[in-house]
């Protein structure tokens, strides 16, 4: 994505479900959960940037001493920071004798870590600021181990306004500041029901003391809680939470927005936002790891018994495509094919701009996570290149015409001719506060190889998605100019990004599309532009109307346009003026029904066709779209 956004967060989770002296017995550490939650969280450090938070609970602590632990960072590299902080202190308490591994109970009695559930997360903020109070976990306190709470997740929530209004008729005085503290205080409110009714049943049978929190903690049901609390949320979620008795669970949104994965043996259960890490982490195979379903809730009782509940019906899923197109790692296998499909189903359009001219084209990338779809748009011209090649030898056979002069034409030309023409520098402007010297310094991001292009060349260079269009036309075109290409053509794997995103991404201004530029501009051009009146004036209409009466009007401006004409117009928007450079800029854009070919299981794709899942998308959409109209720039959608 030459277009930097923040996008959806990360979580790791790690249950461990014997001793700790088993751990040290088998892999020579009382700390080996710790170290698989570090690793965990390593493995998707590319989901956060902004924060990183990590929790622990210790399991039969006696009355009288701390089970919950939480640390938080915001700074520069703060996964690091946390790491090293924690595995500094316990080897500083090993040196002083504090804590000896080979007796883990004097780990887990004296370092705050040393126990037996971790939850981590690593945060990209696209609410609630960016100061230490917004970085998960969240912790919800009592004195009732079965009333503390820890939550981390990623996840956007579309009616945050709604669910605090809620907690308001609850009788609570909830502070306004993100969605996950609602969620937390949302869940809590339903735990401190469930756990308040199982004590006045336990204590009417004459129970007390810590019978009473022993029958408390086992008759308390996670699965009924999330039932209860999660019925009015509405947007893309995947959470991770423990209570302070020994319970935990993850869960994932009805809708499967956001990614949840997991493994579970008879060592540990643990729960990741990618698969690869999952594999990696705890040398596993593809098959053993498994997909969270949509709507349940897996559940681990402090005795360890692991269970599955489904706490919201079914629904038709709408996986993230965006997952799949940038945001996971490439690493997994499914997403490197799945790239690989996204590169090769451009190729038809490529070959159109070019003519089929393979002497003339010159084949890159730019940026670097575009690699894998490049990978797979060369290997489909490959084949279409064989496949002519064989063609032409059959006809010549046939004809009598094979000779050797001709098969050198046919061998020695023709083929794609690829190139490492652009490589990312160091980021140059965070130091820089002035627009106008931000926008300068970005035309030095990237580093060309000069002298990979002759002057009647085509550059082709695939990207995987265009979100705002501003560093393509004030960096990358103009370093990719510097070859001299006769034309530079810029060929997205995902479609055009018109819509914004309300369940994880940070895309939520839609004036900044440029392909909403593009086909406001189209408007212009036409003689229409009454159309953007006639829609603001239908999205006010509908601002109080329930949410499941909401309707796309935004997609009518869109419509009067085909997506080649719209496509025309971005690239003539993204055309920098150059003095030195004269050359034609082009984009071609992914199809959305190539986008389904090569990611059948992943349908999610709001962003590109307005079809949003649920009802508080639709709401996002209207309030950023009358945000454009009345000229509110920098003012969110959700």
């Amino acid at each position: 994505m030459s277009d930097p956004i923040k996008h959806e967060c990360g979580v790791a989770f790690v249950r461990l479900l014997k001793p700790l002296s088993y751990y040290y017995e088998k892999y020579n550490s009382p700390l080996w959960g710790l170290f698989k939650l570090y690793l965990l969280m390593e493995k998707q450090h590319n989901r956060g940037q902004d924060g990183a938070g990590v929790a622990a609970v210790k399991l039969n602590t006696s009355p009288g001493y701390p089970y919950i632990f939480r640390e938080r960072e915001m700074k520069r590299n703060s996964l690091d920071r946390i790491f090293k902080k924690l595995f500094g202190q316990y080897d500083a308490m090993v040196k002083a004798g504090t804590v000896h591994p080979e007796f883990a109970q004097t780990v887990k009695d004296n370092f705050d870590y040393g126990a037996e559930i971790y939850l981590g997360h690593l945060r990209y903020g696209t609410s609630g600021g960016y100061n230490i109070s917004a970085c998960h976990p969240y912790f919800r306190r009592s004195n009732w181990p079965t009333k503390n709470l820890v939550l981390a997740g990623n996840f956007n929530i579309t009616n945050n306004e709604e669910l605090n209004k809620r907690l308001v008729n609850h009788g609570q005085h909830p502070i306004f500041s993100t969605d996950t503290q609602t969620l937390l205080e949302e869940i809590g409110f339903y735990l401190d029901q469930e756990h308040d009714a199982i004590y006045r049943k336990l204590r009417d049978q004459g129970l007390e003391g810590t019978d009473i929190a022993q029958g408390i903690s086992d008759q308390l049901n996670l699965v009924d809680i999330i039932k209860n609390a999660s019925r009015p949320w509405d947007g893309g979620y995947s959470l991770i939470g423990a209570v302070g008795n020994g319970d935990a669970f993850a869960l994932r949104d009805p809708v499967g927005i956001r990614p949840l994965f997991y493994f579970a043996n008879d060592e540990v259960v643990a729960f990741a936002s990618e698969r690869a890490p999952l594999m990696t982490v705890f040398d596993q195979e593809f098959k053993d790891i498994q997909e969270a379903k949509p709507g349940h809730v897996y559940v681990i009782k402090k005795t360890g018994e692991f269970s599955i509940g489904e706490y919201h019906e079914p629904a038709p899923q709408k996986s993230c495509s965006f997952e799949r197109i940038y945001f996971s790692r490439g690493n997994d296998q499914e997403i490197y094919r799945e790239r690989k499909r996204l590169g090769a189903l451009l190729s038809e359009q490529i070959l159109q701009e070019i003519n089929h001219d393979f002497d003339h084209s010159v084949f890159s990338f730019i940026p670097n996570t575009a690699e894998i779809g490049y990978y797979g748009l060369l290997e489909s011209l490959r084949l279409r290149r064989r496949l002519e090649v064989r063609d032409d030898i059959l006809k010549a056979s046939r004809q009598g015409t094979l000779t050797e002069d001709f098969l050198d034409s046919l061998i020695l030309r023709g083929w794609p001719r690829t190139d490492k023409v652009a490589n990312k520098d160091i980021k140059l402007r965070t130091f820089i506060s002035q627009e106008s010297d931000r926008n300068q310094l970005a035309s030095h991001v990237y580093d060309i190889t000069y002298g990979t292009l002759n002057p009647d060349d085509t550059l082709v260079c695939v990207d995987d998605s265009i979100v705002r269009g501003t560093t393509l036309k004030n960096s990358v075109i103009k370093i990719l100019a510097r070859l001299n290409p006769k034309k530079i053509l810029i060929a997205s794997t995902s479609p055009q990004i018109r819509y914004p995103d309300c369940y994880g991404i940070d895309m939520s201004e839609l004036g900044k599309f440029i392909a909403f530029q593009a086909v406001v501009a189209l408007l212009k051009d036409t003689g229409q532009t009454e159309l953007l009146q006639e829609v603001y004036r239908d999205c006010v209409a509908q601002s109080g109307k329930p949410d499941v009466q909401l309707q796309n009007h935004v997609k009518r401006i869109y419509d009067r346009f085909t997506t080649q004409q719209i496509s025309e117009k971005i690239s003539q928007l993204v055309t920098p003026k150059l003095e030195n450079w004269h050359g034609e800029v082009k984009l071609v854009f992914q199809t959305v029904e190539n986008l389904h070919k090569a990611l059948p299981n992943h349908s999610g794709d709001w962003y590109f066709t307005g079809k949003y899942p649920t009802p508080g998308g639709y709401k996002v959409l209207n309030r950023a779209y009358i945000n454009y109209y009345e000229n509110s720039s920098g003012k969110r959608s959700y």
